[in-house]
């Protein structure tokens, strides 16, 4: 019966990105190892974060209230809405402490090969935020992947009448990034995106 228990919990983490089936073995293991200074914290961490935690109706963020943080703190910039794929896109943008409006979680990406299209991202909501008198631009911040590019141009397309800038984040070579190690793909883009100095 432990055995079973053991591979029960095993075949849950395996679903977790990043982790196959012998990563989630390890981890289960190293859990049993550390049982009660490790194992049921984390099992309690997680039973408080599936009660409490929830997306906000305004944006799509994850947090304990509704509307969430961000949404509420009324020294954000109302003028501007950074559209983005997902939450974890929202802590590295906050990380970065580099942009102070609101976002708009899409919940994805479009993708013809996994069958996901307009109907399933949040997309009705951004049209009528970004139709809002306030807002003057709308930033996509899509990965830059076929599928993220394509959902920027699709929400392009969708909000050239709302009379609202809309921008991208730029493309190209990174801080600190050394030509002879990017991507032709990279170097191209920043080829076509350079400025004048």
């Amino acid at each position: 019966m432990a055995a079973g228990e053991l591979d029960r919990a095993m075949q849950y983490l395996a679903k977790l990105p990043g982790l196959g089936p012998r990563s989630a073995r390890r981890a289960i293991l190293h859990l049993m190892k550390r049982r009660d200074s490790l194992m049921i914290p984390l099992a309690d961490a997680l039973r408080v974060a599936a009660e409490r935690i929830k997306p906000c109706a305004v944006c799509g963020n994850l947090d304990t209230t509704d509307p969430c943080a961000i949404c509420a703190d009324d020294r954000r910039d109302g003028t501007s809405l950074c559209v983005i794929q997902d939450v974890a896109d929202i802590w590295a943008l906050e990380r970065a402490s580099g942009f102070k409006g609101r976002y708009h979680v899409l919940g994805g990406v479009l993708s013809a090969l996994d069958g996901i299209g307009p109907e399933d991202l949040n997309l009705d909501s951004l049209i009528v935020r970004a139709a809002a008198p306030e807002v003057t631009e709308v930033i996509l911040a899509m990965n830059a992947t076929v599928d993220g590019q394509t959902t920027a141009h699709y929400i392009a397309d969708r909000l050239s009448n709302c009379g609202v800038r809309i921008t991208r984040l730029a493309h190209g070579v990174p801080v600190g990034g050394e030509l002879d190690y990017l991507d032709d793909g990279t170097l191209a883009q920043a080829l076509r995106a350079r400025q004048n100095v």
